[in-house]
Protein backbone atom coordinates (compact mmCIF):
# COMPACT_ATOMS: atom_id res chain seq x y z
CA UNK A 1 0.00 0.00 0.00
CA UNK A 2 1.47 3.46 -0.67
CA UNK A 3 1.50 6.27 1.07
CA UNK A 4 -1.00 8.18 -0.05
CA UNK A 5 -3.14 5.21 0.22
CA UNK A 6 -2.32 4.61 3.67
CA UNK A 7 -3.79 8.01 4.58
CA UNK A 8 -6.69 7.53 3.06
CA UNK A 9 -7.35 4.66 4.44
CA UNK A 10 -10.28 3.77 6.58
CA UNK A 11 -8.98 3.37 9.91
CA UNK A 12 -6.31 5.89 9.44
CA UNK A 13 -9.21 8.57 9.21
CA UNK A 14 -11.26 6.72 11.73
CA UNK A 15 -7.86 7.46 14.04
CA UNK A 16 -7.53 10.80 13.10
CA UNK A 17 -11.26 11.83 13.63
CA UNK A 18 -10.60 10.53 17.08
CA UNK A 19 -7.60 12.53 18.00
CA UNK A 20 -9.18 15.56 17.02
CA UNK A 21 -12.41 15.04 18.87
CA UNK A 22 -10.21 14.04 21.61
CA UNK A 23 -8.29 17.44 21.63
CA UNK A 24 -11.52 19.66 20.96
CA UNK A 25 -12.89 17.51 24.08
CA UNK A 26 -9.54 18.62 26.10
CA UNK A 27 -10.36 22.17 25.10
CA UNK A 28 -14.02 22.21 26.21
CA UNK A 29 -14.32 20.53 29.57
CA UNK A 30 -14.79 23.29 32.29
CA UNK A 31 -14.01 25.94 29.47
CA UNK A 32 -16.87 25.57 27.13
CA UNK A 33 -17.45 29.54 27.29
CA UNK A 34 -14.07 31.16 28.33
CA UNK A 35 -12.21 32.87 25.51
CA UNK A 36 -8.56 32.25 24.25
CA UNK A 37 -7.98 35.23 25.73
CA UNK A 38 -7.55 33.23 29.13
CA UNK A 39 -3.79 32.05 28.52
CA UNK A 40 -2.18 32.79 32.35
CA UNK A 41 0.59 34.85 31.06
CA UNK A 42 -2.05 36.96 29.53
CA UNK A 43 -4.36 37.28 32.54
CA UNK A 44 -1.40 38.07 34.72
CA UNK A 45 -0.39 40.86 32.26
CA UNK A 46 -3.67 41.76 32.61
CA UNK A 47 -3.82 42.61 35.87
CA UNK A 48 -0.25 43.48 36.19
CA UNK A 49 -1.70 46.66 33.83
CA UNK A 50 -4.83 47.27 35.66
CA UNK A 51 -2.29 47.40 38.97
CA UNK A 52 -0.88 49.97 37.61
CA UNK A 53 -3.31 52.34 36.50
CA UNK A 54 -5.91 51.63 39.71
CA UNK A 55 -3.98 50.55 42.46
CA UNK A 56 -6.88 52.36 45.08
CA UNK A 57 -9.44 51.27 42.77
CA UNK A 58 -12.73 50.67 45.15
CA UNK A 59 -16.54 51.27 44.78
CA UNK A 60 -17.54 54.67 44.30
CA UNK A 61 -21.38 54.31 45.93
CA UNK A 62 -21.09 56.64 48.99
CA UNK A 63 -21.77 54.85 52.25
CA UNK A 64 -21.09 54.67 56.23
CA UNK A 65 -21.75 51.09 57.12
CA UNK A 66 -22.90 47.89 55.45
CA UNK A 67 -26.78 48.87 55.20
CA UNK A 68 -26.18 51.73 53.44
CA UNK A 69 -24.36 49.88 51.03
CA UNK A 70 -26.62 47.64 50.51
CA UNK A 71 -29.65 50.05 49.93
CA UNK A 72 -27.47 52.48 47.32
CA UNK A 73 -26.19 49.05 45.56
CA UNK A 74 -30.29 47.91 44.97
CA UNK A 75 -30.61 52.21 43.96
CA UNK A 76 -27.64 51.89 41.23
CA UNK A 77 -29.73 49.65 39.05
CA UNK A 78 -29.59 51.06 35.92
CA UNK A 79 -28.69 54.14 37.64
CA UNK A 80 -25.07 55.98 37.62
CA UNK A 81 -23.30 55.73 40.87
CA UNK A 82 -23.51 59.68 40.55
CA UNK A 83 -26.60 60.08 40.45
CA UNK A 84 -27.24 57.30 43.16
CA UNK A 85 -24.77 59.38 45.51
CA UNK A 86 -27.28 62.58 44.89
CA UNK A 87 -29.86 61.03 46.04
CA UNK A 88 -28.69 59.03 49.08
CA UNK A 89 -26.99 62.40 50.67
CA UNK A 90 -30.76 62.89 51.58
CA UNK A 91 -31.92 59.79 51.74
CA UNK A 92 -29.48 58.46 54.28
CA UNK A 93 -30.10 61.02 56.82
CA UNK A 94 -33.95 61.08 56.50
CA UNK A 95 -34.01 56.59 57.01
CA UNK A 96 -30.95 56.39 59.01
CA UNK A 97 -31.44 52.85 59.84
CA UNK A 98 -33.03 49.47 58.45
CA UNK A 99 -36.35 50.14 60.41
CA UNK A 100 -36.67 53.60 58.91
CA UNK A 101 -36.95 52.06 55.50
CA UNK A 102 -38.67 48.90 56.58
CA UNK A 103 -41.88 50.69 57.94
CA UNK A 104 -41.66 54.02 55.77
CA UNK A 105 -44.73 55.57 54.03
CA UNK A 106 -44.29 53.24 49.95
CA UNK A 107 -45.52 56.93 47.89
CA UNK A 108 -43.17 58.48 50.06
CA UNK A 109 -40.65 56.93 49.28
CA UNK A 110 -41.36 56.27 45.72
CA UNK A 111 -40.72 60.54 45.36
CA UNK A 112 -37.28 60.34 47.59
CA UNK A 113 -35.83 57.81 44.77
CA UNK A 114 -37.64 58.50 42.14
CA UNK A 115 -34.79 60.20 40.40
CA UNK A 116 -32.66 56.24 40.19
CA UNK A 117 -35.32 55.50 37.74
CA UNK A 118 -37.63 52.30 38.44
CA UNK A 119 -38.64 53.86 41.33
CA UNK A 120 -41.68 51.53 42.14
CA UNK A 121 -39.68 48.51 42.35
CA UNK A 122 -36.81 49.44 44.06
CA UNK A 123 -39.16 50.86 46.86
CA UNK A 124 -40.80 47.38 47.27
CA UNK A 125 -36.86 45.55 47.23
CA UNK A 126 -35.94 47.91 49.74
CA UNK A 127 -38.44 48.26 51.94
CA UNK A 128 -38.66 43.95 51.82
CA UNK A 129 -35.21 43.76 52.57
CA UNK A 130 -35.11 45.97 55.47
CA UNK A 131 -38.04 44.47 56.79
CA UNK A 132 -36.37 40.99 56.26
CA UNK A 133 -33.04 42.31 58.06
CA UNK A 134 -35.07 43.70 61.07
CA UNK A 135 -36.73 40.53 61.65
CA UNK A 136 -34.78 37.94 60.54
CA UNK A 137 -31.17 39.30 61.50
CA UNK A 138 -31.71 41.76 64.33
CA UNK A 139 -30.61 44.21 61.97
CA UNK A 140 -28.13 43.25 60.84
CA UNK A 141 -26.84 42.87 56.93
CA UNK A 142 -25.99 39.10 56.83
CA UNK A 143 -22.41 38.08 55.80
CA UNK A 144 -23.30 35.04 53.36
CA UNK A 145 -23.68 34.74 49.85
CA UNK A 146 -27.13 32.33 50.71
CA UNK A 147 -28.30 34.85 53.26
CA UNK A 148 -27.89 37.77 51.00
CA UNK A 149 -29.94 36.27 48.17
CA UNK A 150 -33.15 35.48 50.64
CA UNK A 151 -33.34 39.38 50.89
CA UNK A 152 -36.12 41.06 47.58
CA UNK A 153 -34.37 42.72 44.79
CA UNK A 154 -30.60 40.89 46.03
CA UNK A 155 -29.05 38.86 42.90
CA UNK A 156 -25.39 37.63 43.18
CA UNK A 157 -23.70 41.48 41.91
CA UNK A 158 -26.10 43.22 44.72
CA UNK A 159 -24.28 40.39 47.27
CA UNK A 160 -20.97 40.53 45.82
CA UNK A 161 -20.86 44.33 46.12
CA UNK A 162 -21.51 43.89 49.60
CA UNK A 163 -19.43 41.44 50.70
CA UNK A 164 -15.80 42.54 49.03
CA UNK A 165 -16.72 45.98 49.72
CA UNK A 166 -18.39 46.01 53.32
CA UNK A 167 -16.52 43.31 54.58
CA UNK A 168 -13.97 41.61 52.60
CA UNK A 169 -15.53 38.60 51.28
CA UNK A 170 -14.43 37.21 48.29
CA UNK A 171 -17.54 35.63 47.22
CA UNK A 172 -17.19 35.91 44.01
CA UNK A 173 -16.58 38.67 40.85
CA UNK A 174 -19.07 42.00 40.34
CA UNK A 175 -20.05 41.56 37.29
CA UNK A 176 -21.80 44.97 36.36
CA UNK A 177 -22.46 46.76 32.56
CA UNK A 178 -19.19 47.45 32.15
CA UNK A 179 -17.59 44.13 33.60
CA UNK A 180 -19.43 42.18 31.24
CA UNK A 181 -18.75 44.75 28.19
CA UNK A 182 -14.83 44.15 29.23
CA UNK A 183 -14.53 40.50 30.25
CA UNK A 184 -16.08 40.41 26.40
CA UNK A 185 -13.62 42.56 24.85
CA UNK A 186 -10.20 41.56 26.41
CA UNK A 187 -11.83 37.92 25.69
CA UNK A 188 -12.19 36.86 29.22
CA UNK A 189 -15.56 35.08 28.75
CA UNK A 190 -17.74 34.52 25.73
CA UNK A 191 -21.28 34.66 27.39
CA UNK A 192 -23.65 37.31 27.51
CA UNK A 193 -25.07 36.05 30.87
CA UNK A 194 -23.70 37.87 33.81
CA UNK A 195 -24.33 34.70 35.63
CA UNK A 196 -22.11 32.63 33.39
CA UNK A 197 -19.71 35.42 32.95
CA UNK A 198 -19.33 35.56 36.84
CA UNK A 199 -18.16 31.78 36.49
CA UNK A 200 -16.05 32.41 33.88
CA UNK A 201 -14.05 35.03 35.52
CA UNK A 202 -13.50 33.08 38.72
CA UNK A 203 -11.79 30.37 37.24
CA UNK A 204 -9.32 32.46 35.05
CA UNK A 205 -8.59 35.16 38.23
CA UNK A 206 -7.16 34.19 41.51
CA UNK A 207 -9.48 34.49 44.38
CA UNK A 208 -7.59 36.72 46.21
CA UNK A 209 -7.92 39.14 43.36
CA UNK A 210 -11.70 38.98 42.46
CA UNK A 211 -12.80 42.18 44.83
CA UNK A 212 -9.73 44.43 43.63
CA UNK A 213 -10.20 43.09 39.99
CA UNK A 214 -14.11 43.78 39.89
CA UNK A 215 -13.20 47.74 41.13
CA UNK A 216 -10.63 48.05 38.59
CA UNK A 217 -12.66 46.84 35.52
CA UNK A 218 -15.37 48.96 36.56
CA UNK A 219 -13.10 52.03 36.49
CA UNK A 220 -11.31 50.81 33.12
CA UNK A 221 -14.79 51.01 31.83
CA UNK A 222 -15.90 54.08 33.10
CA UNK A 223 -12.57 56.35 32.49
CA UNK A 224 -11.13 54.30 29.14
CA UNK A 225 -12.90 51.33 27.48
CA UNK A 226 -16.20 52.80 27.12
CA UNK A 227 -18.70 51.23 25.31
CA UNK A 228 -19.63 53.48 21.88
CA UNK A 229 -15.67 55.06 21.62
CA UNK A 230 -12.67 52.67 23.71
CA UNK A 231 -10.10 55.09 24.19
CA UNK A 232 -7.58 52.51 22.88
CA UNK A 233 -5.09 55.64 22.98
CA UNK A 234 -5.27 56.01 26.58
CA UNK A 235 -5.28 52.23 27.51
CA UNK A 236 -1.80 50.98 29.01
CA UNK A 237 -3.55 47.19 28.27
CA UNK A 238 -3.83 47.87 24.70
CA UNK A 239 -1.25 45.30 23.99
CA UNK A 240 -2.39 42.63 24.99
CA UNK A 241 -6.27 43.59 23.79
CA UNK A 242 -7.13 42.30 20.23
CA UNK A 243 -11.36 43.44 20.35
CA UNK A 244 -12.84 43.58 16.69
CA UNK A 245 -13.54 47.23 18.18
CA UNK A 246 -10.63 48.33 18.66
CA UNK A 247 -9.99 52.69 17.80
CA UNK A 248 -6.59 51.90 17.26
Amino acid sequence: MTQKEKKKSPANKNKSARKSASRRSAKSVGRVTLGRGTDPARVKGILKGLDEAYPAATCALTHENPFQLLIATILSAQCTDVRVNEVTKLLFPKYPEAEAFAYANPAELEKDIRPTGFFRNKTKSIMGTSKKIVEDFHGHVPKTMEELLTLPGVARKTANVVLGTAFGIASGVVVDTHVQRLSQRLDLSKNVDPKKIEQDLMRVIPPERWILFSHQLIWHGRRVCQARKPKCMACNIEHLCYSPDKTV
